[in-house]
């Protein structure tokens, strides 16, 4: 990620509007500016009170289809792709209130919430930013699954995919985060699903939002949407967009090495549950010189 000393809001509010990928309903999302160490956090403005909760790892509730978080009876459906615009364009804080429980898919990818959030400016606070120093490595490891995080001068992220599919195979893509990598190599990235995944999920009433219109569909030799790819390795840069939009779940912004392979939402929050127990493993420090700033890399290296 670019590396800032304080901490950054959005300027002014800003709205979008769309359907929920899975309830298929319609909803309003508006980011407001928020003050320093506010954090992010979601609002529900259809529920009496207009209950409201911290985007937090030990928020989450369900990981199986989305990562969803909830507390006291209600919940916020799919945040990964607003909160990984959060942390890909270095917002600290911010009030998201919504109408209804699930955030909108908008065309599957990130890039919407990217140009919203851009069109409103980002302002710098005077609060310290904070962040997850990396001091040795950290390791979650189940089968071909695993995830690591290695020390690192930067917030870098290699991710490693496989799938039984020609269109697919294996995928790897490696990226050193920042604000305009973020922006060009990741938000654009669509979710993507099988044909005959789709169809079990719409059965069973899930995916009532899913269309062409926000998610890649793949059948057995060939891809779906008339437009093709956004680009050839889209389905690893999404899974890049999910784990930053997961990782943002920390609370604080982190420097060091991820390495992902064939991991998904339910095993990235089995490992943020590891990080946080494994304690002297990271420290939290304010960065209050630019001696890291030569280190940080913005690029993106393809393997």
């Amino acid at each position: 990620m670019s590396l800032y000393f304080h901490q950054r809001t959005v300027a002014k509010e800003v709205a979008c509007s769309g359907i929920g990928m899975h309830s298929g309903k319609p909803v309003t999302l508006r980011i407001k500016p928020a003050p320093i160490n506010h954090g992010i956090k979601f609002v529900r403005t259809d529920l009496p009170e207009c209950p409201s909760l911290p985007a937090h790892f030990n928020m989450v509730v369900d990981t199986s289809l989305a990562t969803v978080i909830g507390y006291d009876g209600f919940i916020v459906s799919t945040v990964e792709h607003l909160m990984a615009c959060f942390s890909g364009l270095s917002v600290d804080n911010a009030l998201v209130e919504l109408d209804s429980y699930e955030v909108p898919i908008m065309d599957g990818s990130a890039g919407p919430f990217a140009q919203i959030i851009k069109s409103a400016g980002i302002k710098e606070q005077l609060g310290s930013r904070y962040y997850f120093i990396i001091k040795e490595p950290i390791e979650l490891k189940e089968g071909d699954k695993s995830v690591t995080v290695y020390p690192s001068p930067s917030f870098r992220i290699t991710c490693n995919i496989e799938f039984n599919h020609p269109l697919v195979k294996k995928q790897s893509y490696s990226i050193y985060v920042s604000e305009h990598v973020f922006e060009t190599e990741i938000s654009r990235a669509r979710t993507f699903g099988f044909l005959h995944e789709v169809e079990y999920l719409k059965r069973y009433g899930f995916a009532r939002g899913g269309s062409l219109d926000n998610a890649v569909v793949i059948d057995k030799n060939k891809i779906l949407n008339n437009e093709g790819l956004r680009y050839q390795d889209e389905f690893v840069r999404h899974k890049i967009l999910d784990c930053i939009g997961d990782f943002s779940l920390l609370g604080m912004p982190i420097l060091g090495h991820v390495v992902l392979n064939k991991s998904g939402h339910s095993f990235n929050h089995a490992f943020l549950k590891k990080f946080f127990a494994q304690r002297e493993s990271w420290e939290t420090q304010i960065i209050e010189n630019n001696e890291h700033q030569s280190e940080i890399q913005p690029k993106s290296l393809a393997i």
